[in-house]
């Protein structure tokens, strides 16, 4: 199966940290599976650690690309078409861009997203597959 790690669950799954639930840590660690990271959560990350709201052990975010083989994870492609098609995801009360465009993205590849955010159920209407 393939999936695509929300930020958070990228960030824990790289720190190895027990914060990750039971089910999230076997997907990432189970060899038959597909795990991608999307250029919306480096963006993310990046924002967040240059506003002081997010503190990384020993790493800067420009390091964290080079962290996507070791973990065997794929980077997810943002075309043009998908960041152009953000509009058309409904609003409901989740109203993060991080987290939208990830919603995007994961229903434009038919990915399952990898999410503590239990929010994002909301989407399931729009066609998001979520697991935790």
């Amino acid at each position: 199966m393939s999936f695509l790690l929300d930020t958070h669950a990228f960030l824990w799954a790289v720190a190895e940290s027990s914060r990750l639930s039971a089910t999230a840590h076997a997907i990432i660690k189970n060899p038959e599976n597909r795990i991608y990271v999307s250029p919306v959560s480096f963006w993310e990350i990046s924002l967040k650690y240059s506003l002081g709201k997010l503190k990384l052990t020993g790493k800067t975010p420009d390091e964290l690309p080079a962290a996507l083989p070791v973990f065997g994870f794929e980077e997810l492609a943002l075309t043009s078409e998908i960041a152009a098609s953000f509009h058309g995801l409904p609003r409901l009360a989740h109203k993060d861009p991080f987290d939208r465009m990830l919603i995007c993205q994961a229903i434009h590849y038919r990915l399952t997203l990898v999410s503590a955010d239990q929010q994002l159920k909301q989407y399931g209407n729009s066609g998001l597959k979520l697991v935790w």
